[in-house]
C-alpha cells in the first residue's frame, strides 16, 4: 500500500458570499425613470379599468339607491370598485406618478364611453392619485408589499370619504350617523377592493408571467 505523500496540500481560502449591496441614489433614480412599456403597460390598465368604471357606473344607478334605502351610507361599499387602480397601477408600473396616470387615462375612457361625469372625474382621479401616491413616497417607491398597499388604500378611503363630505353631502356632519356609516363602509370598500383586490390582481399577473418586463414580475 502506498504511503500517504508528505507534501502539504494548501487550499484556497473560501470567499464568504456578498449580499447584494443596497441600490445607490443613481440606481435608484435610474429604476424609477419611465420607459416606453411603462407608458405602455399602464396605458393599457387605465383603459381596461376605464372599461370597468363604465360598466360599474351603469350598475350602480340601481344598486346606489338600493343600498342607500337599506342602510343610508352603505352605497359606499361598492365605491373603491372606481379607484382600485389607484394602487394596482402602482404596484405593476412601480414608478412615481402611476397612480394618477393610470386613474387619469381610466377616467377619459370612461367619459369616451359615456358617463354623467366630467371634468370632475379628472379631479376625483387626482385626489385618489394623491393619497395612494403619498404612501409609497413616504417609502421612496422601495417597499412594494400588502401591507404598504393596503396602508395605501386606507389613506384613499380616507381622503375620498372626506371629499365627498365636503363637496357631495354638505348636509351630513362626519359624526351623524349617516356621516359614521359611509365613513366605515368606504374605509373597508377600500381594504378589500383597492388593498387585498389589487395585490390579488397583481399576484396574479406577476405568476402569469405578463410582467417578466417589469421589476414586478420578478
Amino acid at each position: 500500500m502506498a504511503e500517504p505523500s508528505s507534501e502539504t496540500i494548501t487550499q484556497k481560502p473560501r470567499i464568504p458570499m456578498l449580499k447584494h449591496a443596497p441600490q445607490t441614489t443613481e440606481e435608484t433614480r435610474r429604476s424609477l425613470k419611465w420607459r416606453v412599456v411603462d407608458i405602455a403597460v399602464g396605458a393599457a390598465v387605465g383603459v381596461m379599468s376605464g372599461v370597468m368604471f363604465w360598466v360599474f357606473d351603469g350598475m350602480s344607478y340601481g344598486l346606489f339607491p338600493l343600498l342607500t334605502l337599506i342602510l343610508p351610507g352603505s352605497a359606499a361599499l361598492l365605491h373603491a370598485l372606481f379607484y382600485f387602480p389607484a394602487t394596482l397601477g402602482l404596484l405593476i408600473v412601480r414608478k412615481p406618478g402611476a397612480s394618477a396616470y393610470v386613474l387619469l387615462v381610466a377616467s377619459f375612457v370612461e367619459v369616451v364611453l359615456g358617463t354623467k361625469y366630467s371634468v370632475s372625474l379628472v379631479v376625483i382621479a387626482l385626489v385618489q392619485a394623491l393619497a395612494a401616491e403619498t404612501v409609497f413616497a413616504v417609502f421612496r417607491y422601495r417597499r412594494w408589499t400588502l401591507g404598504v398597499t393596503l396602508l395605501s388604500s386606507v389613506a384613499i378611503g380616507i381622503v375620498y370619504n372626506f371629499y365627498l363630505l365636503f363637496f357631495y353631502y354638505q348636509a351630513f356632519s362626519f359624526f351623524s350617523p349617516r356621516g359614521l356609516i359611509g365613513t366605515a363602509c368606504e374605509l373597508l370598500s377600500a381594504i378589500v377592493f383597492a388593498g387585498f383586490g389589487s395585490w390579488i390582481l397583481y399576484r396574479a399577473l406577476a405568476k402569469s408571467g405578463v410582467l417578466t418586463r417589469f421589476v414586478s414580475g420578478r
